[in-house]
């Protein structure tokens, strides 16, 4: 009985499940897909990293700004519709443009990077939090396969990139995008900010009334506008810092990885060429990040979003071991180490804030947890590309596993209850009540 619950979200649910999904998907084919596979074409892998470095930062001044009213924007879904179709807008741009106007497309790239970040990881995330309060774990388990099988859809497309002329170029992308337009219609279709909008119930828990769901709803909203937990708030607690940084650091090494897989294993060109060369490891990455993320989002959900993220931790470290020995055996368990927790990487910003946060404060939160992430991830690229260019890839993997040993440390220093005990401090300041706890353990 239990097993079937896990696994029925309702149809709409499964909408967004499905429109976050493609999200993701968009975000791998426009931002890290070019960075691995056209760089040659378009300036270089280190000014594309860069454009995507910059690009990230500024998305998360965006959304720090923003997280000082989240909770006063009465329709994120509209919010979500419109940067998605920017998003497609500007990734046929990134499809189109020759090499000959390289200045042109380093302009739409670095837009799409903007729009893409603030559309799949900040206000999906959000609808995330609200139609699955206590199952995000699971959601974002299953949502985030799109990483894996998107990196894996490279090693089948890329041949068409480093034939000569546009078109091949805009033939590689092509199902990206088409793929990209079916997920904004889904979007808009069946999704709303709150599943009791569109007759749903939260996590897909039909055993209350549908009038009772729909208060709770509402009494949601009204107490989002007292939330106690500031952007001001947020950054002071200890524990928002022991939990943001070791995802941060996950989804530092997981990007900045799998955006140089190609010079990665270009390596050992020869010795992967019996097992099928790049696009047979790169299948078998998509195959074990698939597990990994479902595995995880499982026992993120069961088990907490701190045990999970010390699970990926210590394999992030493990991998980081294993990739500083030049062996090609070695960088495989390397990469099958990235790949477990590369798929989870996204789903514990979500998980995080909603787990250990009220309802109501979910969104102020995620709008801080969100960026601190999203600027790691940003960085990783640059860094990557540049110590693999300058140094090797085994200086790269050393550079995992020691974030992987800090992450480790930081992860344990969290204190769920320490957060419960912040929560109760401030809303009794604040004169609030304090019967509905707040989600520690």
């Amino acid at each position: 009985m239990q097993q079937k619950k896990s696994i029925n979200f309702g149809f709409r649910g499964w909408m967004l499940i499905v429109y976050q999904a493609i999200a993701f998907l968009t975000f791998i084919s426009f931002t890290n897909y070019p960075m691995n596979i056209l760089p040659d074409f378009y300036g270089g892998a280190q000014i594309i990293s860069t454009l995507y470095t910059v690009a990230t930062i500024i998305c998360v001044v965006i959304q720090l700004i923003l997280s000082r009213f989240i909770g006063k924007i009465k329709n994120i879904k509209m919010l979500s519709v419109i940067l998605g179709a920017v998003s497609l807008v500007l990734a046929l741009g990134i499809m189109s443009i020759p090499p000959e106007q390289t200045a042109l497309w380093q302009v739409c790239y670095f837009l799409e990077c903007l729009c893409v970040i603030l559309w799949c990881t900040f206000t999906l995330g959000i609808l995330v939090g609200q139609w699955f309060p206590r199952r995000k774990g699971t959601v974002m388990g299953i949502a985030t396969f799109a990483f894996p099988l998107g990196n894996a859809l490279i090693g089948l497309f890329a041949d068409n990139v480093f034939k000569t002329g546009a078109p091949t170029i805009f033939s590689a992308f092509l199902p990206f995008f088409i793929i990209g337009v079916v997920g904004l219609a889904i979007g808009i279709l069946f999704i709303k900010d709150y599943p009791e909008q569109c007759g749903g119930f939260r996590d897909n828990d039909s055993s209350m009334t549908p009038e009772a769901a729909k208060a709770m709803m509402e009494a949601e909203i009204k107490a989002k506008e007292t939330s106690v937990w500031t952007l001001g708030t947020t950054l002071k607690s200890s524990d928002f810092w022991f939990v943001v940084l070791p995802m941060g650091f996950l989804l530092l090494c997981a990007v900045g990885m799998m955006t140089q897989t190609a010079s990665i294993l270009g390596v050992f060109e020869k010795e992967l060429e019996p097992i099928g060369g790049f696009a047979a490891v790169m299948g078998g990455i998509a195959i074990l990040a698939c597990v990994g993320s479902w595995l995880l989002g499982v026992l993120d959900t069961k088990y907490g979003t701190k045990a999970a993220i010390v699970i990926s931790v210590i394999v992030m470290t493990i991998g980081g071991v294993f990739g500083i020995i030049h062996n090609a055996g070695c960088l495989l368990a390397a990469l099958a180490c990235l790949a477990i927790f590369m798929g989870a990487s996204s789903n514990f910003t979500v998980s995080s804030a909603a787990r250990y946060w009220r309802r109501e404060d979910f969104a102020n939160v995620f709008a801080a947890v969100n960026p601190i992430a999203n600027i790691l991830q940003a960085i990783g690229p640059m860094i990557i590309a540049i110590l693999i260019t300058t140094q090797g890839y085994q200086y790269a993997f050393g550079m995992v596993g020691i974030l992987g040993i800090v992450s480790v440390i930081l992860i344990c220093l969290f204190k769920p209850d320490r957060v419960k005990a912040v929560d109760d401090k401030l809303r009794a300041a604040a004169g609030l009540a304090l019967d509905e706890t707040a989600n520690a353990g």
